[in-house]
């Protein structure tokens, strides 16, 4: 159902590196997304996969990891991502709306394939341009980090309009939501 694949579908932060992604894994995720709406049907997005572990080593510096864990500098090694999709568009093109649709579709899938990932979007740009090759006239929009998940998510519902992220003493990764009848007109 789908309810239950958007209540497993967090940011996940931490993974089980060792458990690697296979590209053809990815690539069956990319292709779900590609066949999502897009403004005008422009098509705008482009992918780079990431799976080799060197490649991501080198990406992994290059992305920041939670905002509102202020002593937490993002996983760990052992902890870290076990493969990327780097989203990237034209550089006068304005895809946020379509990288949005397509990163939650690649997450849900994800999720689906027992895996979960985090849409990143506090990156280091032309760091990341540059490991990857980016070809001239294109620009780093989003990345995506995915693995199999090391984290337990607990949603709960916001307590005194605070929206911040946290996580235990047990390392439990709590986020607040708000109600339904808080968000509804």
């Amino acid at each position: 159902m789908l309810l239950e694949l958007v209540l497993k579908n967090r940011s996940y932060r931490r993974f089980y590196e060792n458990e690697r992604v296979d590209e053809e894994t990815i690539r069956e995720l990319i292709n779900m997304a590609r066949n999502t709406p897009s403004a005008a049907n422009l098509q705008q997005i482009r992918y780079k996969i990431i799976t080799e572990k060197a490649m991501c080593e080198k990406l992994f510096p290059c992305l920041g990891w939670a905002g509102y864990l202020k002593d937490w500098d993002g996983p760990e090694e052992g902890e870290r991502p076990a493969a990327y999709i780097v989203m990237a568009t034209d550089e006068k093109a304005n895809a946020t709306i379509d990288e949005g649709i397509a990163g939650q579709t690649i997450l849900l899938g994800a999720v689906e394939a027992g895996l979960g990932g985090c849409f990143l979007g506090n990156i280091q740009k032309e760091q990341i341009a540059s490991i990857i090759a980016l070809p001239e006239g294109m620009k780093i929009d989003y990345v995506i980090a995915l693995g199999k998940p090391k984290e337990t998510i607990v949603l709960e519902d916001i307590r005194d309009n605070d929206v911040k992220y946290y996580r235990d003493p047990d390392g439990v990764h709590h986020v607040p939501k708000r109600t339904l009848d808080e968000v509804l007109l």
